[in-house]
């Protein structure tokens, strides 16, 4: 299980709701550590290139070894978040995510966390039993942030 790197929020994750997601209140959360038995098996059914794939092949490539895929980075940041930051009990979804960038490799053996700055907060005028939240999300291994992202999620308010 990952833990709170940082004081968490006020109300557990199955009790949290719209008012809890305060503006410029950061939360950390980590870690997930990649094999690269595990960055290997998602890129075999995922993402074939041999950066991904090939150990002696992505040691000529462009970033001297073996890597995760992009799209496996952002499956760890995302399991991290639903584990500690998306309300259990509130979230009624996500229209998406602005913003992606892979900033750095993510490499056999890095520890992964997520941090999370809640960026905007706003009740909807047309469901008002709801409002979007707009979160800032950087996943950092012990070296470099390797990812970020603007993530919107629609809440259910508590009242």
């Amino acid at each position: 299980m990952t833990q709170a790197l940082t004081a968490d929020f006020d109300a557990p994750i199955d009790d949290r709701f719209f008012e809890d997601y305060r503006v410029g209140s950061t939360y950390s959360y980590g870690f997930i550590t990649l094999t690269e038995d595990e960055i290997l098996e998602f890129a075999r059914k995922y993402d074939t290139q041999s950066i991904h794939t090939d150990p002696l092949a992505a040691k000529e490539g462009p970033f001297g070894g073996l890597i995760a895929s992009g799209w496996q980075t952002t499956g760890v940041m995302m399991r991290l978040l639903a584990d500690h930051y998306i309300s259990a009990n509130a979230s009624l979804a996500s229209p998406g995510v602005d913003e992606l960038r892979w900033t750095a490799p993510v490499r056999p053996g890095d520890q992964l966390h997520v941090t999370a700055t809640v960026a905007d907060a706003r009740r909807s005028k047309s469901k008002p039993d709801r409002g979007i939240v707009h979160t800032a999300v950087e996943l950092a291994n012990q070296r470099e942030v390797v990812l970020t992202l603007t993530a919107m999620n629609f809440i259910r308010c508590r009242g």
